[in-house]
C-alpha cells in the first residue's frame, strides 16, 4: 500500500502549463548506511500527475492506494540533498506501481 501525503504544482517544461500531482509514500523499510553498516528508517516517495484541482487533490491526502513505489533504473543525473550542499549522481528513480510484481511472477 501507498499513502497520498501531499499535493504539488510543477510545470511543464514544454508547454509552460502548470498541473498538480499527488505525493505517494511507500510503507516504512530498514536501509543499512553503506558509511557506517548501521540500520536507519526510510519509506520510498515518489509523485505522480492527476486530473484534479488543488481543492480536490487535497480531499485525498491520507488516503492509501493498493500497489507499491518500485526502484527503477534510469540515466545518470545529478541530485542535491535537502539541507546540505552534498551533491550526488544516481541511476535510479522510483515510480509508483499499481500492481507490483510478487516474487512468482519475477521468478516464474
Amino acid at each position: 500500500m501507498v499513502t497520498i501525503t501531499g499535493v504539488e504544482r510543477r510545470k511543464n517544461k514544454t508547454k509552460n502549463e502548470d498541473f498538480n500531482v499527488l505525493v505517494l509514500q511507500g510503507d516504512p523499510e530498514i536501509i543499512f548506511s553503506k558509511v557506517t553498516g548501521r540500520p536507519y528508517m526510510t519509506a520510498r516517495k515518489t509523485s505522480i500527475p492527476c486530473t484534479f484541482n488543488e481543492e480536490t487533490a487535497k480531499l485525498f491526502i491520507g488516503k492509501s492506494l493498493p500497489g507499491a513505489i518500485e526502484r527503477k533504473e534510469c540515466d545518470a543525473y545529478d541530485f542535491l540533498i535537502p539541507n546540505t550542499k552534498k551533491k550526488v549522481t544516481l541511476h535510479h528513480t522510483f515510480q509508483y506501481s499499481p500492481s507490483p510484481a510478487t516474487v512468482e511472477e519475477v521468478v516464474g
